[in-house]
């Protein structure tokens, strides 16, 4: 296998305890180390007391270390996702699903007996976002949908559980660049709400492609719905396609472990730059990744690396064109528009792909 190809190849034993030492995120579900002393292995992440170097064996996968006979760390849960080993962060994201019109408040935390500052914190090392503009993202979603089936905007702010049809359209707003009554009637494309593991996604689709899928609370959200809106002679209106229905069922298959790959068609918007670069991170497989030199040379610009970060960083289309395989050429996890823990998670979801795609 040649180094253009390779998957996540660990660096030396010093990087990764210098890494270890540092907690470096940067390395979230690329390297585990198993500890001799103890029998156990860890995230580079743990806050654990760290070990000595030479009591230090280092793995690129969590199952590579557990059928090297380590057991799982029960304080940074190597063998899943993280923010399922916390059991405060599990239930109130379950307790926002039962009932995301709820308007939940730092009152209704420390009556449950939480303290308010640590579910922030954990929310936003987790999700990038807390606990609260989580499940505001979820009351927005439920007015969306309301929206988009016809009800009354009144009758879906009150569900939504905005206080004042002027929040709930201010919300709505800055999400998609105009008031919900805008969104009523679309030409040919629609907007519709796909709820993920790491947050609400806004698809934009028509009959034949995919147009745009971005992260909910991602600042560059707005503007690409305009671009996308001017592109199509007019606003987006909300609802669905049999394309946003297709979107939504292989993104549950990929994060479930079932799809390496996406077949959704796909209709990005940019400059013909752009577009040859994100063709070309489509020929990325699940499992693998590059380096911006390897895209210049994948397009026939070995002197554009930069441009090509740019276009990287431009892509309207998350996921599904994979900007996230991405990084930089010391192997190390630049960033990522989405939020550098998506970035994390979503290359740690794909190590299971490796071999097969």
């Amino acid at each position: 296998m040649t180094k253009d190809t390779a998957m996540f190849d660990l660096p030396d034993p010093e990087t990764l305890y210098h890494a270890l030492t540092a907690r470096d995120p940067s390395f979230e579900g690329r390297a585990f180390v198993g500890v001799t002393s103890t029998g156990i292995f860890c995230r580079l992440t743990c806050p654990s007391r760290k070990p000595r170097p030479e009591n230090c064996r280092w793995f690129g996968t969590s199952e590579a270390a557990a059928e090297a006979g380590f057991r799982p760390c029960k304080r940074c849960h190597p063998s899943g996702i993280a923010a399922e080993g916390e059991a405060a962060v599990t239930a109130l994201r379950a307790a926002i699903e039962a009932d995301p019109g709820r308007r939940w408040s730092e009152a209704d935390l420390e009556e449950m007996g939480h303290d308010p500052s640590t579910i922030r914190r954990a929310f936003r090392r987790h999700f990038g976002m807390t606990f609260l503009q989580m499940a505001r993202e979820a009351r927005l979603r439920e007015g969306a949908r309301r929206v988009a089936s016809g009800d009354a905007v009144i009758e879906a702010q009150l569900d939504a559980g905005f206080e004042s049809a002027s929040g709930f359209r201010q919300a709505f707003a800055r999400l998609f660049g105009h008031p919900p009554a805008a969104m009523r009637k679309g030409a040919g494309l629609v907007a519709d709400w796909i709820d993920t593991p790491l947050g609400g996604m806004i698809a934009v689709a028509d009959d034949e492609a995919l147009h745009l899928l971005e992260f909910t609370d991602r600042k560059a959200l707005k503007p690409q719905l305009a671009r996308v809106s001017r592109a199509a002679g007019g606003q987006v209106g909300l609802g669905q396609t049999s394309v946003t229905r297709r979107t939504a069922e292989e993104l549950e298959a990929y994060f479930s472990g079932d799809r390496a790959r996406f077949e959704v068609p796909v209709a990005p918007h940019g400059t013909d730059f752009q577009n040859r670069v994100w063709a070309a991170l489509q020929q990325i497989p699940a499992g693998e990744t590059r380096s911006y030199a390897q895209i210049a040379r994948a397009i026939g610009q070995p002197t554009a690396t930069r441009a090509v970060a740019r276009a990287n960083a431009t892509n309207g289309i998350a996921i599904i064109i994979p900007c996230h395989r991405v990084i930089g050429a010391d192997g190390t996890l630049t960033g990522y528009a989405g939020g550098l823990w998506r970035k994390q998670k979503l290359i740690a979801v794909e190590r299971s792909y490796g071999p097969r795609s």
